[in-house]
């Protein structure tokens, strides 16, 4: 046998590729969901792509900005999806390898004693033997119905389906972020009305205090100013809480202990620019929600899964070739005479298997359906949510206003009656109902403005703002 052997059984092995091999299985298409026309609630139609990718930054408040560019850099549930990525990546580099040559080294030195009383017993061959080998062994599958490029289809659509998971979770974490920073400026807000009511009424009782060791006022009157000053400073401490509750969550979102964004809930605060926002047009929305874009990939991964169970009903050609050397003991291992070789195809066919490829293809077929159903779905909720978002802002604006003059009206009518009071034209509880009904205006106020808050951000995420769409 020549010494060149080996090398022209590698050297082969490549000629026996085919070429025009098919797919088998359903081919990946995006169902047509209607989405309407226009919006249900007049809006701004023009379509704004850079300030919905970072709109926390048209909001004006520079410390909001900080803390959602901190935690869209070290919240822990976003590392987290991070790395449930790079695991998908690796799942489809493992895929696209299946379509590659399989080249495997052995080597082995085995020492065995034959029976002398066995049938296997050959006096014309020494009882005790070293047989040593070395050689190469190669593989290939040839993708003759497409099985391996529909599993290089499904992890593809698998690594897209967890990076539109982890923009999804990105919107969330922004989201969540403004709304929770807004809800403790709220509170610092509402917080600061009601203390100021109720510096406002310990100067009431202490007036109504020196009228009535005048002689000028009855008891009852100084009790009930009392009274009022003990529900004002009631209300006080759940407001507190509320202020801390956002601050400590404000640490968690950003990847940090709880204690550290505790400053902030005793820092001034910027008010937020609440306006009208350039919302696009409805099918926008398809290519911005990134819960649509996941369910999209996720029918195509179920689609891809289709055509791998469906070509379980096909041969399985595999080519393989072996080269090496094999010989007793080691001296001559590298002869000539010792070198060792094949070549052929292997065909594997599930011709009967009681059913069982059939009920994986009807299986596979029904979580393709049920993906695109759930496609249909996500495309629904993405304009539903956007429909109620944008109406429910646009509502909490007017109330907003409305709140404004209502306690503008109101501010006016308590100064009136502090006016009139001090000419003693004015009862102290008609001007305690006054200072009261204020106090409860400006805690409304407060609240309204945080809902507006919320409101826009829950508008830009029902959007599908917060990331660079591709």
């Amino acid at each position: 046998m020549s010494s060149r052997f080996p090398c022209r059984l590698i050297l082969a092995f490549p000629l026996a590729l085919l070429a025009g091999c098919a797919s088998v299985g359903p081919e990946h298409a995006v169902p047509t969901v209607a989405v309407g026309q226009g919006w249900l609630t007049p809006a701004d139609s023009r379509a704004d792509t850079a300030a919905l990718a970072r709109w926390w930054q048209t909001l004006g408040d520079p410390e909001l900005e900080g803390l959602v560019e901190l935690a869209l850099t070290r919240n822990l549930d976003l590392r987290q999806a991070e790395q449930n990525i790079e695991a998908s990546r690796a799942m489809l580099s493992r895929a696209e390898a299946l379509d590659s040559p399989t080249l495997k080294a052995s080597g082995s030195v085995q020492r065995s004693r034959t029976s002398l009383n066995g049938p296997e017993y050959n006096p014309q061959r020494a009882p005790t033997q070293t047989v040593s080998d070395i050689g190469l062994d190669a593989s290939w599958e040839i993708d003759l119905f497409g099985s391996l490029r529909r599993q290089r289809e499904s992890a593809t659509a698998s690594l897209q389906l967890s990076e539109a998971e982890a923009q999804g979770l990105r919107l969330s974490i922004v989201a969540e972020t403004a709304r929770t920073y807004l809800a403790m400026r709220g509170a610092q807000r509402e917080l600061a009305a009601r203390q100021a009511s109720v510096a406002t009424l310990t100067r009431l009782v202490e007036l109504a205090q020196r009228r009535q060791q005048a002689g000028d006022l009855p008891s009852m009157e100084v009790e009930r100013a009392r009274a009022r000053l003990d529900q004002a400073r009631a209300a006080l401490p759940a407001i507190e809480a509320r202020r801390q509750a956002a601050a400590i969550a404000l640490g968690l979102l950003t990847g940090d202990l709880p204690e550290s964004r505790i400053a902030l809930a005793e820092a001034p605060g910027s008010e937020i620019a609440l306006g009208r926002v350039p919302v696009g047009q409805r099918a926008e929305i398809l290519r911005r929600r990134p819960d649509v874009i996941a369910a999209e990939r996720k029918l195509a991964a179920a689609t891809a899964d289709t055509g791998t169970a469906t070509a379980e009903l096909f041969p399985k050609l595999t080519l393989s070739a072996s080269a090496g050397f094999r010989a007793l003991g080691g001296k001559d291992l590298f002869s000539d005479n010792s070198q060792r070789g094949a070549l052929g195809p292997l065909i594997a066919w599930r011709i009967f298997d009681g059913g069982r490829v059939r009920a994986e293809i009807r299986a596979a077929e029904a979580r393709q359906h049920a993906a695109a159903i759930g496609y249909e779905k996500a495309v629904l909720t993405a304009l539903s949510d956007a429909e109620k978002a944008l109406d429910q802002y646009a509502h909490t604006l007017q109330a907003l206003a409305a709140q404004e003059q209502a306690l503008g009206s109101t501010t006016r009518l308590t100064d009136i009656l502090r006016q009139r009071h001090a000419l003693g034209d004015v009862s102290l509880t008609e001007l305690l109902d006054a200072e009261r009904e204020r106090s409860d205006q400006q805690a409304t106020l407060a609240q309204l403005k945080t809902s507006a808050g919320s409101d826009l951000v829950a508008l830009y995420k029902a959007l599908g703002g917060g990331w660079e769409v591709p």
